[in-house]
């Protein structure tokens, strides 16, 4: 009750900000060093555009890899006529795809450009099930395992750049609120990849929780490995993106109508992710889940270790069969 009432009221945590913050507020009070580099997916629409925009502005090159490279191109010229002077990169990817995946982080690797920042923030939400092109249900194949192989195959340029600058990698998962409706027994890896009974939201839920567990596990492999690169989840809040949108017959435009004050603005939904990528007061702290730009809590099931470790082992195997399948 008295998260909600500060959430309503808008009422600072201890970070300082609130739910009424916006990313462009919490970007303000972060001094970087300069020649940061980002990547950030789903970075042509909503939260993700924001976010690229915001880190733009503050002076850090920013790579979009994106599915629509027109959508991209305009998003890019956009940032650059509000600042001349950002520097932001295109490339084609499909979350979808192991093999696009792979194209993709080939491409940037080989630039030998540093990495810093890693947000995985694309998401999709969808009412009927589909299948990609690795065979696996569309939902959890974008919002978890597309950016668990990105994370997997950036990984050590991360640490290396870390390692060489001496300023901490962080990568953020977009994650949310939904996750906690996710029970255990309703966590099954073989039925995620292909349920037999599908139901959108609780696909789009479980995906959100497996995001979380990534974090969690992640994180203490990087602490294990006293590596300068911490990973978070997030939790945007309730934005009417096309994610929302897509939620047609769940979440009505009646609904929209009396939750109207519970709704964020893009700006203020992507003020958690900037505030985990950009301020000092998150340097060294890892898996953990942040909501309204404060540390909250999750779910017993996000927060069990044992489920993360579990789901990060079936993860490896079923990318590394999937990619390799004359070894497996």
């Amino acid at each position: 009750m008295k998260e909600t009432l500060r959430y309503l009221a808008g009422i600072s945590g201890p970070s300082g900000y609130g739910s009424n913050s916006t990313a462009e507020q919490v970007a303000e009070d972060c001094l970087l060093p300069s020649h940061l580099t980002a990547i950030i997916t789903g970075g042509t629409s909503g939260i993700g555009a924001e976010t690229a925009r915001v880190l733009a502005k503050k002076g850090v090159r920013v790579i979009i890899p994106a599915r629509d490279l027109k959508k991209a191109g305009e998003l890019k010229q956009g940032i650059e006529k509000e600042n001349p002077k950002a520097d932001v990169m295109l490339f084609e990817i499909d979350l979808s795809s192991f093999a696009s995946i792979n194209r993709f982080c080939s491409q940037f690797l080989h630039l030998g450009l540093p990495l810093n920042i890693l947000i995985n923030n694309a998401g999709i939400f969808s009412r009927n099930l589909k299948f990609s092109e690795d065979k696996i249900e569309m939902t959890f194949a974008i919002n978890y395992l597309g950016h668990f192989l990105v994370t997997e195959m950036l990984l050590e340029k991360m640490i290396e750049t870390a390692g060489q600058t001496g300023i901490q990698g962080r990568i953020i998962n977009l994650s949310s609120v939904i996750h906690s409706w996710v029970t255990r027994d309703a966590f099954c890896f073989t039925q995620m990849l292909n349920p037999n009974n599908y139901n959108g939201t609780r696909a789009y839920a479980q995906s959100k929780v497996a995001n979380i567990l990534h974090a969690k596990e992640l994180g203490r492999q990087l602490k294990a490995r006293n590596a300068r690169v911490t990973i978070n989840a997030v939790h945007p809040g309730i934005v009417k993106t096309g994610i929302i949108r897509a939620h047609k017959g769940f979440i009505t435009d009646s609904l929209y109508f009396i939750a109207s004050k519970l709704l964020k603005s893009t700006s203020q939904g992507a003020s958690t992710t900037c505030y985990v990528a950009l301020s000092p007061q998150t340097d060294g702290v890892s898996g953990k889940y942040f909501a309204d730009c404060n540390e909250s809590d999750c779910s017993a099931l996000a927060n069990d270790e044992s489920q993360a470790q579990k789901l990060w082992r079936q993860t490896r195997s079923l990318i590394h069969r999937r990619m390799h399948p004359s070894s497996a």
